[in-house]
């Protein structure tokens, strides 16, 4: 594929301007149904560990699985094995879409034995996408097509909604690799992004750039993300949003990889306790200024931790459970392991010790409770749910996997920069899988 090195860049908060003028203008105006929440149903793949959703694109529409990117930049889809649709258009270089996409590349695709279509087109642009699992990063072609995903009516599902021209990428098939059986891309939530999908739908339906995900800890019932505006009502009409704590959405590093700012979600996390006593810490390495502090992922099925931090929490977590609990030979990945027969079970899962995580204020703190930090490997093994970063020389060093944000609600409202958690809904006698939509 030969390409030209012209490039354009979305620089936030300029996309802000450009969201205005092109997307509310031109892209998906012509959207006439305006929902004040949308939602997604998520699924946890009981093998990859991630978690799943699926939406609607294409004329006529066409159901595709995709993989949850929070830190993704946009939607992209595999084209390569098929992609049909009366209303594909690709993005022309020097477009509006080009601009919003930050466009890295712009030109012919030239392979002369690929068909020309969908993925492969004249005076295209190209943006970079990523799949996280694998850490593969190459070019998708810019383009537009109808998307449409469900509205939320109160307490039950409501209309579909649809916007004709939501900006996507067209990639090969070899990018969709781990991600899952039959899942044929990745869905973008990232904040720095113009066409990520909570920044393109808050501009389509004019509602608030806002998201909140409840992932459901199982692989039966489905848990959700509401795209919009709260309530975020729950089976026993709990609205998740009242019980919010917050804390600021740190400013990104620049990300030289792609030329632009990350969109990984930051977060100050300025210190550990267990149950109640400080866990010993490397502050340094908390500091997104000297290190790379803490982000969280959806990427990771548990939260990573760098070597010394790791060393800290699994001592202080094996000082405070009780001595009658054995210890027992570690389980890959994980390193400190119990024996479950020991370990018995309350209403916020099973019984251990209180992980307390302190954010940007001394009194803000999400608590983590035995339902997120123990895992059940085996009937007769539990095991810490962390595991080792054992890389020293990237990555930050707390990374919050999925399996601490199970059963919790967490919203990301990137118009007021700030990231609310709910901490178990077990505390509330509920879960991510107890609503009406999914």
């Amino acid at each position: 594929m030969a390409l030209s090195s012209t490039s354009y860049y979305c620089v936030f908060p300029f996309y802000c301007f450009l969201l205005l003028t092109i997307l509310s203008n031109n892209c998906l105006a012509e959207t006439t149904f305006h929902p004040k929440t949308l939602f997604l149903a998520v699924k946890k793949d009981p093998i990859s560990l991630q978690h799943i959703t699926e939406i609607q694109q294409r004329t006529p529409l066409v159901p595709l699985k995709l993989s949850i990117h929070l830190a993704g930049d946009s939607l992209w889809v595999d084209c390569e094995k098929g992609y049909n649709s009366s209303t594909y258009k690709p993005a022309r270089c020097k477009s509006g879409q080009c601009k919003l996409g930050s466009t890295t590349q712009c030109g012919d695709c030239l392979l002369g034995f690929v068909e020309r279509g969908p993925g492969c087109n004249r005076d295209a642009c190209y943006n970079h996408v990523e799949n996280p699992l694998v850490q593969i990063l190459t070019s998708g072609e810019i383009a537009q097509d109808v998307l449409s995903i469900q509205s939320i009516n109160g307490s039950f599902p409501g209309p579909v909604a649809t916007t004709p021209k939501y900006i996507f990428s067209c990639a090969g098939s070899y990018v969709t690799q781990d991600l899952g059986k039959d899942v044929k891309g990745t869905i973008g939530f990232g904040h720095q992004s113009a066409v990520s999908l909570p920044v393109q739908l808050a501009s389509a339906f004019k509602f608030s750039r806002k998201f909140a995900i409840c992932l459901s800890s199982s692989t039966e019932r489905n848990g959700i993300i509401y795209i919009g505006n709260s309530p975020y009502l729950l089976n026993n009409g709990f609205d998740a949003s009242r019980d919010l704590i917050y804390t600021p959405i740190l400013d990104s590093p620049y990300d030289v990889v792609v030329d632009k700012k990350s969109s990984e979600y930051y977060i100050q996390v300025s210190s550990i306790s267990i149950n109640g006593k400080n866990v010993p810490l490397n502050k340094t390495l908390l500091s997104l200024e000297k290190q790379a502090g803490t982000s969280i992922s959806t990427g990771l099925p548990y939260t990573m931790l760098a070597t010394s931090i790791y060393n800290a929490i699994t001592k202080a977590f094996v000082n405070a459970m009780p001595k009658e609990v054995r210890s027992v030979p570690p389980v890959e990945p994980f390193t400190t392991c119990f024996n479950s027969r020991d370990i018995g079970m309350s209403r916020l899962g099973l019984n251990a010790p209180e992980i307390n995580i302190g954010l940007h204020k001394k009194k803000v703190r999400w608590t983590i409770t035995g339902a997120n930090s123990l895992v059940k490997v085996n009937e007769d093994v539990v095991c810490l749910a962390f595991v080792e970063r054992r890389t020293r020389d990237w990555g930050q060093a707390i990374i919050i996997g999925t399996y601490q944000m199970q059963d919790n609600l967490v919203e990301f409202d990137i118009s007021r920069k700030r990231i609310g958690f709910s901490n178990s809904l077990f505390f509330r006698q509920t879960m991510c899988s107890n609503q009406n939509y999914t």
